[in-house]
C-alpha cells in the first residue's frame, strides 16, 4: 500500500476525545470556584475546546474570559496555576494512564467569527449576493 504524503493528518478520535474529557473536568472544577487567585475567584471563564497532544501527555485549553477585553492576566493566572489544576483534573481522569499537563491560551475563534461575520455583511459582499440572486430569477 502506498502512504498518503502532503496531506495533513488531523487529530485522533482519541485525542478528540480525551481533549472533550479534560475540557468537561476542567470546566466543572472552574465553575465549583476551587482556584484561591484572586484574579480569577470572581471572572467566568469559559473553556471553549482541549488540544490534546499524539501523546496525550500535554492538552491545550482554549478559555475565554466573559466580560474582559484583556484576557492575557487571566491566561497568566491559570497557567501559575496549572498544577494545582491538574491536581483537581486527576479524579475525573484517573482512567488515564498519565495525567496531562494542561496549558492555557487565549481563545481567538470568537474573534474570528466575528470578522468574517463582518466581511459577509459588508456592502461588497451584499451586492454580490444581490447579483447572485438576480442571476438566479432569469433561470
Amino acid at each position: 500500500m502506498a502512504k498518503h504524503r502532503g496531506t495533513t493528518k488531523g487529530p485522533s478520535q482519541r485525542q478528540l476525545s480525551v481533549g472533550e474529557t479534560v475540557r468537561h473536568a476542567l470546566t466543572a472544577v472552574l465553575q465549583r470556584g476551587e482556584l484561591r487567585d484572586p484574579l480569577l475567584e470572581n471572572a467566568v471563564i469559559s473553556v471553549s475546546e482541549v488540544r490534546m497532544s499524539p501523546d496525550l501527555k500535554l492538552g491545550t485549553a482554549y478559555v475565554t474570559v466573559l466580560g474582559q477585553t484583556d484576557v492575557e492576566p487571566f491566561i497568566e493566572a491559570l497557567n501559575r496555576n496549572a498544577r494545582y489544576l491538574r491536581g483537581r483534573l486527576t479524579p475525573a481522569l484517573r482512567q488515564m494512564k498519565y495525567m496531562p499537563d494542561i496549558r492555557f491560551r487565549t481563545d481567538t475563534s470568537f474573534d474570528n467569527f466575528a470578522k468574517i461575520d463582518q466581511l459577509l455583511r459588508s456592502p461588497e459582499v451584499q451586492r454580490d449576493l444581490d447579483h447572485e440572486d438576480d442571476d438566479g430569477d432569469e433561470r
